[in-house]
């Protein structure tokens, strides 16, 4: 029999999916993939998705992003078999010909038994992710801010503002004009009152955003919101802002008819950590990053 690596084609994504679905289905909460999903994903041209054959025959899929935190091998499926081992070296050493920078790595859940398969591929974890959650039963007293700023919500012409203050906060372009209306798009009655901001001297310095937890509520039937990661300018942190306007949007989702809320954050990130904790939030699931250095 031959066993043969090759890159994706359209007739393979019903298969992919049945197979991711089948490989992630115990998962931490898992989202079922559908086609239109992975299409879409596939059409932003992040995706690179290989797939192996024998004698023609679909038999694991595996897929390479360049996204938000690196190079990350996306996912590996392959079906339990005698040689699944020696298909994921042959998938994972192929994908690392595609990586751009020095370092590649993915995400595995903590305690896994997958982070010693990594670990023979020469992976080692740095760090890892954090999923937070909280319950929403009550408004929660905002915690104190220093005199001469103020705590609202954006503005419908303040996007500009609000995208320049996080990028700067955090260093990078994490939002780019135009989110707002992707977000009204995707997460319905998401608005520019669901973005809280600390303003002081006319100028926006501190930005939080909450959203409906949209595919979570629609897999689960529930009612969650999603915090997306506090920012603070770097001459207006330590002033208690980002703990405030965290507040008052778990307060938002409240009003808003949620009952609990979501959020990551770094695993080394302590001082967000300490945050959170101290206004409700608790750990539910970690994923560790196998990250390998590249010649």
């Amino acid at each position: 029999m031959t066993v043969q690596i090759r890159s994706f084609s359209d007739i393979d994504v019903l298969d992919i999916i049945k197979l991711l679905n089948t490989t992630y289905q115990n998962a931490y909460e898992f989202s079922p993939y559908t086609e239109e999903g992975l299409r879409s994903w596939i059409q932003e041209g992040k995706l690179k998705i290989l797939v192996v054959e024998e004698d023609g025959r679909f038999v694991g899929s595996a897929a390479y992003h360049d996204g938000h935190w690196g190079e990350e091998v996306e996912w590996l499926a392959v079906p339990e078999r005698p040689d699944r081992k020696a298909i994921e070296k042959s998938f994972v050493d192929k994908i690392e010909k595609y990586v751009k920078g020095n370092t590649v790595f993915t995400a595995v859940d903590s305690g896994s038994p997958k982070i010693a398969e990594w670990a023979e591929r020469g992976y080692k974890a740095e760090g890892g992710l954090c999923h937070l959650t909280a319950k929403l039963n009550e408004l929660r007293p905002v915690p104190e801010v220093p005199e001469g700023i103020v705590l609202r919500n954006l503005k419908a012409d303040e996007e500009e503002q609000m995208v320049e203050a996080v990028n700067s906060g955090f260093g990078f372009e994490r939002l780019k004009l135009g989110n707002l209306q992707t977000w009204k798009t995707d997460d319905p009655p998401f608005d520019e009152r669901w973005v809280q901001v600390a303003e002081t001297e006319g100028k926006i310095v501190s930005v939080v955003v909450a959203k409906p937890d949209t595919n979570y509520n629609k897999t689960f039937n529930c009612r969650r919101g999603y915090l997306g990661p506090a920012t603070t300018l770097a001459d207006f942190r330590g002033k208690n802002l980002a703990s405030a306007l965290t507040v008052r949007a778990m307060n938002l989702l409240f009003t808003e008819g949620m009952d609990s809320v979501g959020l990551f954050t770094s695993e080394k990130n302590a001082a967000s950590l300490t945050l959170l904790e101290k206004v409700g939030f608790e750990t539910s699931h970690v994923w560790k990053f196998m990250r390998k250095n590249l010649p």
